[in-house]
């Protein structure tokens, strides 16, 4: 079989994938090395744009805290995090929203768009996206949110447009103030309200490891009360907390499968989307 009919061969091999999802909404959490480093960047972007074009309905929710991070110390403040969220008072919320919905989002819209997509920047304050109240802790996260209420109306408006939705983090509480939500679970919330085919989170570890530090302890599927253990058993902490989630918090709202693939692997998204295997650990009801 010489390369030309190796490359129709694959496209029939994707077949049975791009029917099976096909006018179904993708939902992608887009984070990590992926959103740095420059040929991760241009492959996720093309992987995108590529889902789109063969009639699936990708939707990107993007976090962007190593930048958030990097613009604080700038200005001298030093990041605070508890379990995982990040600690935030105004001058903090200012430059959260700052990044995130300005710099981050359209830079990633541009990729995009640079890539043949129709990309369309988001935050959760347009159309009262992502609405919030302060989130609850032991401690004062500040401006840290949890999501009230979604409403899709404006992604069902980019969606019959043929427009790929790109949407950071940034909430509005009753009274018009800004929130921070950790991205991952505006993910699992959103692909929850839209019972999205799947959840995909992309972070910088191969998936679920049942040992942190033997990366041969990957664990390849998890149903709902097993992610839940895990969680409860401490192997799954830091980071990794939000993330399972926002997985499990999906899947209990109806989604099929939620992902956790490792981003820093060229075209992680379609090694996940159009093949039986896929990479990460999957979690199901």
């Amino acid at each position: 079989m010489n390369y030309t009919q190796q490359q129709a061969q694959i496209l029939v091999e994707a077949l049975p994938y791009i029917r099976s999802y096909y006018a179904k909404t993708l939902l992608i959490k887009y984070g990590g090395a992926a959103m740095v480093d420059d040929e991760l960047k241009r492959a996720v972007c093309q992987d995108i744009v590529l889902m789109h074009y063969v009639g699936m309905r990708p939707i990107l929710v993007h976090g962007g805290g190593p930048e958030v991070s990097e613009v604080m110390r700038k200005q001298g403040k030093e990041p605070a995090f508890v379990n995982g969220l990040r600690v935030t008072d105004a001058e903090t919320m200012e430059i959260v929203e700052m990044v995130l919905a300005g710099k981050t989002n359209k830079g990633i819209v541009a990729s995009i768009n640079h890539q043949g997509g129709k990309a369309v920047g988001l935050s959760g304050k347009d159309a009262s996206l992502i609405v919030a109240d302060k989130a609850a802790s032991h401690v004062d996260l500040g401006f840290v949110g949890k999501v009230k209420e979604i409403n899709t109306d404006i992604l069902d408006t980019l969606a019959a447009g043929g427009f790929i939705p790109v949407i950071s983090s940034v909430a509005i509480g009753e009274n018009g103030e800004s929130f921070n939500i950790n991205a991952d679970d505006v993910a699992g919330e959103l692909a929850a309200k839209l019972r999205a085919e799947k959840l995909i989170l992309m972070t910088d570890v191969p998936g679920i490891l049942r040992d942190v530090n033997d990366t041969d302890s990957l664990v390849s599927t998890l149903t709902l009360p097993e992610a839940r253990e895990l969680t409860g058993s401490g192997a799954v902490s830091r980071g990794m907390i939000p993330k399972v989630e926002a997985c499990v918090r999906a899947v209990e709202g109806g989604v099929q499968r939620a992902h956790i693939i490792d981003g820093r692997k060229p075209n992680a998204l379609l090694m996940e989307i159009f093949t039986d295997t896929g990479i990460g650990t999957m979690i199901t009801a």
